[in-house]
């Protein structure tokens, strides 16, 4: 409709009168007057009614639109800071669309079961949407780092003959009677056409037959993945080190309001400045089993026991309140209270129950063994800025990595794991340019040579040391928003046992 405004311009026609179109977010009258809050999908206005001879009839049926009726609405804007987007509509005609009933999503609690089955709805509650418009930017600066540094964007496939990190992670399909599998990554696509280009990204969804049900994990996702072509270890963690400052300046400067709606602490956002920390593996290894690592886990333990206790009393006070309380509303308001204060319960409940165990893994941590969720999130939390963890044992990283020339027990890599406890975002590593290191590297994880012999092609002719990076976008957004779990990070979420819609 070409008369339509949307709400985000709504600064540029104050005193004008104009059109919206959009859907009902929420409705309140009292006597002679009316709001009506309206979303377009560029944000929120509240549009103000009042009754008498003249709108006596679309009053009352605006009075009867149920939550999520389209509606065209036309008036005059004024500036309101009290209203939300700081705008409102005094509004002269208001006429439904399509008239919603029994929307399911309403203002009450639902459990996130519901909330998941519901997805397709639930997008236009006001914290999905500005989710999905935050990772919308993510991907933008994703995209435009890589494109303004002189990168080639690179598609590579869906469909591969081979795994690319490993094969227990594989989702196996039918290829017109042949085996084939759903890409793990896009990485040893994108370096051959590393050695075209020299600076290329690949950018899509991967998958991971993954059998996990935690926060971090989902079975498909996004990533990027850069190569760089005469590159070596300490080149790749620059350039990951100065691209993640690079999306957080973005984000925060275009969604600082978004966040703050999400009640993310910005400070140590704010604090992401390079050089960010690096250590090796070994010395990770040493921080685990060291004294700061118990102190936190106590620490976590006394907090989170009292905390517990403390819930425990509100929950009380908000049951009472929700039967007792002298108007609807409040009685209301302390039902949804008790119903969040029991959520964040039983989160807590479970987080004391777990730290024991993160206290033995973490004192009984063996050098040689591949850093877990909970050792990430140690690590990450004992300091204020993103961490590289370098050099792992070469018995629990992938094929391709580079052998340290230094020791051959180790590979060249790093994982970034982002600071208050977020852990893992990216993993990259240099890339191994030796032929006959790269076939005993294949030979000793047990893959099929005819599988890589085009990989190995590459290491035959005109091979050069280079490197590069995966990151994970879901991940990288639940960072950035401080989001506990990453199924709200991504539109329709791929898990375990969860396919639908």
């Amino acid at each position: 409709m070409k008369y339509r405004t949307e709400i985000c311009n709504l600064a540029d026609h104050v005193g004008q009168e104009v059109t919206l179109c959009g859907w009902v977010y929420n409705t309140r009258f009292s006597g002679k007057i009316g709001f009506v809050i309206v979303r377009d999908g560029s944000g929120l206005c509240q549009c103000v009614m009042e009754k008498n001879e003249q709108t006596a009839e679309m009053f009352a049926a605006a009075k009867h639109l149920g939550q999520e009726s389209a509606l065209e609405v036309r008036g005059t804007v004024n500036r309101e800071e009290r209203s939300v987007g700081g705008f409102e509509l005094k509004v002269a005609d208001l006429k439904a669309v399509h008239e919603a009933v029994d929307y399911p999503i309403t203002p009450k609690a639902h459990g996130i079961d519901f909330l998941m089955k519901h997805r397709h709805l639930w997008f236009r509650s006001r914290r999905q949407h500005v989710l999905l418009r935050m990772r919308a930017t993510l991907i933008d600066s994703i995209r435009s780092y890589f494109n303004d540094n002189g990168y080639v964007l690179i598609d590579t496939p869906i469909f591969s003959g081979a795994a690319g990190e490993g094969t227990s992670t594989l989702f196996g399909v039918d290829y017109f009677g042949e085996p084939a599998y759903l890409a793990q990554t896009g990485q040893l696509h994108v370096e051959a056409a590393c050695m075209a280009h020299g600076k290329v990204y690949c950018f899509g969804p991967t998958f991971r037959a993954e059998k996990s049900k935690t926060r971090r994990h989902l079975t498909e996702f996004w990533m990027v993945e850069p190569e760089i072509a005469f590159a070596s270890l300490n080149d790749v963690i620059a350039m990951a080190e100065d691209f993640i400052c690079s999306i957080v300046e973005r984000v925060l400067g275009k969604h600082r309001e978004d966040l703050e709606f999400l009640e993310r602490d910005l400070a140590p956002l704010e604090a992401i400045r390079k050089p960010f920390v690096r250590l090796t593996y070994s010395e990770a290894a040493e921080m685990l089993r060291g004294p700061e690592a118990r102190a936190l886990l106590e620490k976590d333990l006394a907090d989170k026991t009292a905390a517990i206790k403390e819930l425990g009393h509100k929950i009380e006070e908000y049951d009472e309140n929700a039967t007792t309380a002298r108007k609807k509303w409040q009685q209301e308001k302390a039902a949804q209270q008790a119903v969040d204060a029991r959520m964040e319960l039983a989160e807590l409940e479970e987080q004391v129950e777990n730290i024991p165990h993160h206290m033995e893994l973490a004192a009984n941590f063996e050098w040689g063994t591949d850093l877990g969720g909970s050792d990430e999130t140690i690590i990450s939390r004992l300091h204020d800025r993103p961490v590289f963890v370098t050099h792992y044992p070469s018995d629990v990283k992938a094929f391709y990595m580079r052998v340290d020339r230094d020791n051959n027990k180790l590979v060249e890599n790093f994982d970034m794991l982002a600071p208050e406890g977020f852990g893992e975002i990216i993993g990259g590593s240099a890339r191994e340019e030796d032929y006959d290191i790269l076939l005993s590297r294949i030979q000793a994880h047990n893959l099929p040579i005819d599988s890589y012999e085009w990989y190995l092609d590459l290491r035959r002719y005109g091979s050069v040391p280079h490197g590069g990076f995966g990151l994970g976008v879901e991940r990288t957004l639940a960072w950035l928003c401080g989001l506990r779990h990453i199924r709200e990070t991504i539109p329709y979420p791929r898990m375990m046992g969860k396919i639908y819609p």
